[in-house]
Parts: C-alpha cells; sequence; structure tokens
C-alpha cells in the first residue's frame, strides 16, 4: 500500500491535476487522445517531482516523507482551490483504440527492460550515477557532508586525496566522486543529478532494488515519448512502429538495465519537443511553460543537453523569422530560469564535470567555428531580408535546403570520409560505426531518404524536432571518439541519434499516416511493414544474447556479507586505485549505501611515517582499523601490523570487452580475491619472513598479478617487475629461497628467467624450470644487517622475461605473464 500511494504522489497525481486546472484553454487539450493526456500526467508529476527532489537537496533538506508530504499538501491544494471544476464536462476525447498502442509499448518494456543490473559498486559512470541517488536519499543533499573525510588531519591527507587543481577540487574520494572543501568533509558526485534525483526516489520507493529499477522505467517512458512525439508528427502508424523498434534495440534493452542519463534525455527531450510543437506550432498556451521547463530539466542531466537547447532555440527563431511565429514568454521565462540555476551548478559544485567541454571546445577548429557562425549570420540576415519579399520561397527553401544539406553530409561521411592527420579512424568512420552496429545498411537509407521526405513535405509542423537530430548528428558524427568496442562507447547514439533514425525511417516505410489504405498506398504501406518486419527481427537477433542476461549479478550478494564485517565504529581502509585488482571498487558502496567508514588509499606504496601518525590519530577516534586489498599493497613497517581477519571473494557476470569492430560474444565471470587485515600499531619483534605467496601476503606484494589456485598451491604470476617487502629481519639471515614455475611457456615465449634484487644488490639470475621448484640465492651479510636496523622493509625486486598468451597463442589471456611464484622464504 505504501509502494503504490508513493507511486500515485511521485508519479501521476500532481501531473493529472494540472493537467486538468481551468486555465489556458483547457478544451484544446482535453480534446487529446486518452493515452496522450495519460502520457502528460505521468510526466509532469515526474517533472514536479525532481525539481522538488533537487531544490530541496541543494538546500540539503531532501527526505522522501517531505517529497510524498510536498506532493499530497499540492494536490490537495489544487482539489481544494477548483475542485468540481477539475472535470473536463463532456469536454474531452473518448477512449478509442489507438489507446491499445501504448498499452503495448509498455508491456513491451516490461518484458525487454528487467531485470535490471546490480551496477553499485565504483570504478565507472553507473556506479557513480546509482551512489549519488542513494547518497540523495540517504543524506538528503547532492553536495555530501563525508565526517571521515573531515576527520582526517592535515599532515595526513595526501595519503588518500591528492589535489586536482585543473579540474577544482581538493582530491578523488571515490571514482566520480569529487572533495570540495576537506576540512569540511564537503563531497559532490560528479555526474549531473537528475537521473540520481530519480534514482533517490526509486530508493524511497522500493529501496536498493527500486533504486536499481529506475533506469528500467526511464527506458520504458523514453519509447513512449518517441511514440506521441513522433504520432504528432509522422503518424500513429510510423511513429508505433518506430518506438517498438526502439524497444527491441540492442542499446535500448542494454541501457534500459545499465545506469546512464542517455534514457533521461529520450524522455525530457522527446516530451519537451512535443510540448514545444504544441505550444508554438499549434498555439496552445498551456505547453509552453511545459516544453520550457523540460528543456531546462535537461541541463541537469547532460551538460551536452545544451546542443539539444541550442538547437530548439534555432528553432524557435527560424519560426519567428519565416513563420512569423514569436516564441512565446511561457517558452522562455522557465527556461531562462534553468539556464541561470546551471551557470551556478557548472562553475560552482558541478565544475570539474565542466573541465571536459571546456577542453573540448577550447580545441575546435578556430576557422570552422568562424565559418559557422559567419554562416548561421548571414542565414538570419538572408532571411530576415526576404521575411517580407520572399515569404513563401523563403518557408519552402529552408527546408530544402537542411534536406540538401544533411543529404550531402551523410553521403560524404559514408563514402570521403577517410582517416587522416588529425582525424583518427573512429572519428571518420563514426557513421560506418553506427549503422554497421546499431541501425544496418537499408536502416541508414530509410532513415535518410524519411528525413528528406518528412522535412520537404512537413518540417514547419515541427522544425525543433528535424533541427535537434540533425545538429545532434552533425556534432557526434564529427569528431565524438566512438570507439567501436562496447555497447557503452556507444550510448551517445541512445538519446536523439537512434531513436531519430529510427522514427524517419518507419515514416519512409509506411508514410506520415494509414488512415486511408487504398491502391498504391496500400500497397507502400504492405512493403515498408515488411521491411520494418525485417529490420526489427535483425534488431531482436542482435539483442537476443543480452535479454536474459544481469550485468553485475551477485555484486550486492557479495558486498552484504563483506559490510557486515565492521561495525559502525570500525574504519576501513581499501587498497589504492593503482594496486593490482578491482578491490578499490567495493569501497564506494560500502561508504554509500551500507555506511561504513572507508578511506581509499591514494598510493599503493603510502608514506610509512605519515600512515603510522594517521593509524595512531584514527585510534583516537575509530573503535578498530582494518585493510582490505586483493593487489599487492606496501603498508607494513616495524610500528605498523598487520593481523589477518578473513578472505572473501566477489563473483560477478560480466559481459566480455569484446574486441574491435565486433559485438560482445559472450558472458564472462569476473571473480577476484580480497583479505581483511586488522591494522594496529606498536613496536616489531625480530621474527624472520616467509611468505605463502596467494594467501593473505596483500600487505607484502607489489605489481604481481591476482591471486590464482594451481595444483593445490596458492600463486601469483609476476609481471616485468614485481616488488615484495621483506620485513621482521634478524640480521643473521644468509640466503633467500623462491618456489616458482615456468607456468608451462609455450616454445614461441622467452624462456622464464627471473633477476632477483635485494634492495638495489642483484642476487643473480635464475632460469626457471617446468614444475614447482625451490630456487636458492645467497643474500649479502652487511646487505642483510642494513635491512635489519631499518624501520620500513627492504624491498625483493624480480625482473622477469614475460610472454602473452593473446599475441603468442591467440588465447583470450592479455596479460604479460612472468613466472608463477607459490613460496618465498629468508633464512
Amino acid at each position: 500500500m505504501r509502494f503504490w500511494l508513493g507511486v500515485l504522489l511521485v508519479a501521476y497525481l500532481p501531473g493529472a491535476l494540472f493537467f486538468r486546472l481551468p486555465m489556458a484553454d483547457r478544451a484544446r487539450r482535453a480534446k487529446l487522445a486518452v493515452e496522450e493526456r495519460l502520457f502528460w500526467h505521468v510526466i509532469l508529476s515526474l517533472a514536479w517531482s525532481l525539481v522538488t527532489v533537487l531544490v530541496l537537496a541543494a538546500g540539503s533538506e531532501y527526505r522522501f516523507e517531505r517529497l510524498l508530504i510536498g506532493n499530497a499538501l499540492a494536490s490537495a491544494i489544487l482539489l481544494a482551490t477548483c475542485r468540481l471544476r477539475l472535470r473536463y464536462r463532456g469536454e474531452s476525447a473518448r477512449p478509442t483504440v489507438t489507446l491499445l498502442l501504448p498499452i503495448l509499448l509498455v508491456v513491451l518494456g516490461v518484458w525487454r527492460f528487467f531485470p535490471s543490473s546490480e551496477y553499485v559498486i565504483g570504478g565507472k559512470d553507473p556506479g557513480t550515477y546509482m551512489n549519488e541517488g542513494i547518497q540523495i536519499a540517504q543524506r538528503g543533499s547532492l553536495i555530501i557532508r563525508d565526517p571521515d573525510v573531515a576527520a582526517v588531519p592535515d599532515s595526513t591527507r595526501d595519503l588518500f586525496f591528492r589535489p586536482q587543481l585543473d579540474l577544482g577540487n581538493e582530491g578523488l574520494r571515490f571514482m566520480g566522486f569529487f572533495v570540495l572543501d576537506a576540512r569540511e568533509g564537503r563531497v559532490v558526485g560528479q555526474f549531473p543529478h537528475v537521473l540520481p534525483a530519480s534514482i533517490a526516489i526509486g530508493y524511497g520507493l522500493f529501496g536498493l532494488s527500486g533504486a536499481r529499477m529506475t533506469v528500467g522505467v526511464w527506458a520504458c517512458l523514453g519509447v513512449l515519448a518517441l511514440y506521441f512525439a513522433g504520432a504528432r508528427f509522422v503518424g500513429r502508424g510510423a511513429a508505433f512502429a518506430a518506438a517498438a523498434l526502439l524497444g527491441v534495440h540492442v542499446l535500448q534493452v542494454w541501457f534500459a538495465r545499465y545506469p546512464n542519463a542517455e534514457v533521461v534525455i529520450q524522455v525530457l527531450l522527446f516530451a519537451s519537443l512535443l510540448a514545444f510543437a504544441r505550444a508554438h506550432q499549434d498555439e496552445d498556451r498551456f505547453f509552453g511553460p511545459i516544453a520550457g521547463t523540460l528543456l531546462g530539466l535537461l541541463i541537469f542531466v547532460r551538460i551536452d543537453s545544451l546542443l539539444m537547447i541550442a538547437a530548439v532555440a534555432a528553432a524557435a527563431l527560424l519560426a519567428w523569422i519565416v513563420d512569423r511565429r514569436p516564441p512565446r514568454i511561457g517558452f522562455l521565462f522557465p527556461l531562462l530560469v534553468a539556464t541561470a540555476a546551471g551557470c551556478f551548478y557548472y562553475t560552482g559544485p558541478m565544475r570539474g564535470n565542466f573541465w571536459l567541454p571546456r577542453v573540448y571546445l577550447s580545441n575546435l577548429p578556430i576557422g570552422a567555428v568562424l565559418a559557422a557562425t559567419l554562416g548561421a549570420v548571414l542565414t538570419l540576415t538572408l532571411l530576415l531580408w526576404s521575411r517580407n519579399r520572399f515569404a513563401d520561397r523563403a518557408r519552402d527553401a529552408v527546408p530544402a535546403a537542411l534536406a540538401i544539406l544533411v543529404s550531402a553530409l551523410a553521403a560524404y561521411t559514408w563514402f570521403l570520409r577517410t582517416p587522416g592527420g588529425k582525424l583518427a579512424d573512429y572519428d571518420a568512420y563514426a557513421l560506418r560505426t553506427f549503422t554497421n552496429f546499431f541501425l544496418f545498411g537499408p536502416g541508414l537509407i530509410a532513415a535518410v531518404l524519411g528525413f528528406v521526405l518528412v522535412v520537404r513535405r512537413d518540417f514547419w509542423r515541427d522544425p525543433a524536432l528535424t533541427l535537434v537530430v540533425s545538429a545532434f548528428s552533425l556534432f557526434l558524427f564529427y569528431k565524438i571518439k566512438v570507439v567501436p568496442n562496447h555497447f557503452w562507447m556507444d550510448r551517445r547514439f541512445l538519446s536523439v541519434i537512434l531513436p531519430g533514425a529510427l522514427l524517419f525511417a518507419a515514416a519512409a516505410a509506411v508514410g506520415p499516416g494509414v488512415s486511408r489504405l487504398r491502391g498504391w498506398h496500400a500497397l507502400r504501406v504492405a512493403v515498408g511493414a515488411v521491411f520494418l518486419v525485417l529490420l526489427g527481427q535483425n534488431y531482436l537477433r542482435a539483442a537476443a544474447p543480452i535479454v536474459n542476461h544481469i550485468e553485475y549479478e551477485g555484486v550486492i550478494k557479495s558486498l552484504e556479507p563483506l559490510a557486515a564485517r565492521f561495525g559502525d565504529r570500525d574504519l576501513v581502509l581499501i587498497e589504492s586505485r593503482n594496486a593490482e585488482s578491482d578491490t578499490h571498487v567495493l569501497g564506494l558502496p560500502l561508504a554509500y549505501i551500507y555506511a561504513r567508514h572507508v578511506l581509499v588509499l591514494e598510493s599503493a606504496v603510502p608514506d610509512k611515517t605519515r600512515l603510522h601518525a594517521f593509524l595512531e590519530d584514527a585510534r583516537t577516534r575509530y573503535e578498530r582499523v582494518f585493510f582490505v586489498g586483493g593487489g599487492g599493497t606496501d603498508l607494513l613497517s616495524r610500528r605498523i601490523h598487520a593481523s589477518a581477519a578473513g578472505d572473501g571473494k566477489v563473483q560477478i557476470r560480466e559481459y566480455e570487452a569484446s574486441p574491435w569492430n565486433v559485438y560482445p560474444r559472450e558472458v564472462r565471470r569476473k571473480d577476484f580475491d580480497y583479505s581483511v587485515y586488522q591494522l594496529s600499531t606498536g613496536t616489531d619483534e625480530e621474527r624472520g619472513f616467509g611468505l605463502d605467496v596467494g594467501y593473505q601476503d596483500d600487505l607484502y606484494v607489489l605489481r604481481f598479478h591476482a591471486k590464482e589456485l594451481t595444483e593445490g598451491r596458492t600463486v601469483r604470476w609476476t609481471r616485468s617487475q614485481s616488488f615484495v617487502a621483506i620485513s621482521g629481519l634478524t640480521g643473521a639471515e644468509r640466503t633467500v629461497a623462491l618456489v616458482m614455475h615456468d607456468g608451462g611457456r609455450p616454445a614461441a615465449a622467452p624462456p622464464a628467467r627471473v633477476e632477483v634484487f635485494f634492495g638495489e644488490r642483484s642476487l643473480g639470475s635464475i632460469d626457471v624450470q617446468p614444475g614447482f621448484r625451490t630456487y636458492t640465492l645467497p643474500l649479502p651479510p652487511d646487505a642483510v644487517e642494513q635491512a635489519a636496523q631499518r624501520d620500513e622493509p627492504t624491498r625483493l625486486r624480480l625482473l622477469s622475461s614475460v610472454w602473452n598468451p593473446r599475441q603468442v597463442l591467440g588465447a583470450a589471456d592479455d596479460r604479460d605473464l612472468g613466472v608463477m611464484i607459490d613460496r618465498i622464504e629468508v633464512r
């Protein structure tokens, strides 16, 4: 009951009541199809809820209960103010059979877009979005007040945070989270907050499962938004076909389960384009503020949404100059307010996010920028001059010029554009990559043909839609580094280009309407429908391998027992992002989902003196201090000790990072081991040194590969250069013994040879043979005596000849492998 009441208040009731308000010629919108009215009820409610979350969180006052109370109060005020006047009183359109079309699309989305991924760990964009949203839900603020950051003394802060002056922050808290002020513990996620705000709502509705499913809900709404925007522009038949193709497409299916902002852009953009057309072309005053608000929200989804807003502004300008339709103040006011807020947002807490666009813009060729600016000025001047003299010709010339320009650029990009100079192959062939992977050749031909036909006939019916698709395609295919090696590298196509291409392809196939199926028109529609079915079969085939896949399935199951190891007064140090494992990705959810005290080391070789000082201070703030790692960290000394507290394994399912220019082919298990140690300080007793490599060795080894189990032994492979921290020496040791195996090197690989150094002293070289054998080298007595007197451990450095299984054997393993080491003893 609580869940459904929350859904009603967040996603339906406020928008439904606002849509029914007796203002701005309600009779016009009452005559809209029932299904479109229901769509607007949901969109308006979500927009209201998102704005409320963002405003409350900006003031550090968000709570889910406050959102529900606020929406309930707003709905109650609307009901009390208008009462019976909210009824349409016979003005509304009746339900028709077309109501079934969006219902079918929702069913399609529920079938294809769930279950959602378990991407809650750090390391990449999806985990950042998820944890940003959950932090809004838990702490109620866009800017996180992190007490663990504030508790780090100034003198030891660089153990965990290295300032990034070019990005304007004091260090990296986790991947995607910047420290704005370390002393105050102010941290902000560096991805804009509309998607995280919706994740916070999902978390409030249904906990972590609700947060995960949020992106799937957005994807369903994206399919619907394309349908309703397309239905007004090219007719219900073509719009339904395009939306259905989008619903089965591999990109939509993948990203409907994988946290990303592009599906949010789909919804807000196509809904705003529909509202813009209703306001400016249909002259419905109600939709002007709606279009401005939805476009304004895009600013807080992704910074490149400014390009879409610029294209809509160009459409409004063209409509004013040529079509004599002045922009409405109701549209401009909310957009200007959002733009002003966005300027503060991106120059303030989100200045790190704006860094890359600033670099991109500053590197644009001056000549091209000046030529484009001059061309735009000359075009506007020409249109203004011809406005009163050749009004009809100008109306015809603009769509004709756009159709010719887009067709010519598509032909040039496909047939003539080649890499060379500063133009990389993935930029030169971006259109081919998109076509070969996602649209397919016939789809591209149909899309270009449909664009020309629709623009020539109906450009002024919805100029914003065609200009947005054209502008975004021009910029994306110009130079955007579309590297063809995985789905997430190509999500830039998802928000505008793919839906737009499918819409124009469907328009070319079945025409702008299906109301009069007679003669040649019936034949054309039949042939076009067959073409779309065949195209859809290709999309279904491409998406078939991922329909039943849950990316990172098993992460949550692995995280929960790890989080349960630590209490509310324990501090957990996580190994550095530079260590040779992925254990660092666990730190983000431990801190920002499971509310543990977590710090991530900046280096795999932290300064021992400052680390000791930090641990001494931490003993006054925390009950216990733990370390979690799996890749090797050199942090022990005579005054810093560790006792093993347990081991664990993370087992997840992850699609392979595909080879160049082919789809990912298989789901692989991504497993990594970690060990937990409790840290303490004090004087070390002399005890000698012996290490079982691969078993609770994380605080002794550095630059090794991950732990493995072979022939019943725990081992690690060396790299070209690997290190072992030797501690606890008495000064009487005289030999070092290493149990090693060449790993079964093929004949084509170089011989397995290891040169061993004790500190800076070479002990000699070892030719490692097949099978595990013990190799012994003498130690220089003076070097051992000096090592025994030092506070920090002495490094045993191993220089190995390496080979690469992929290069030598064509295997999947792309590691540079030295030898396998099982045990090291200093005697």
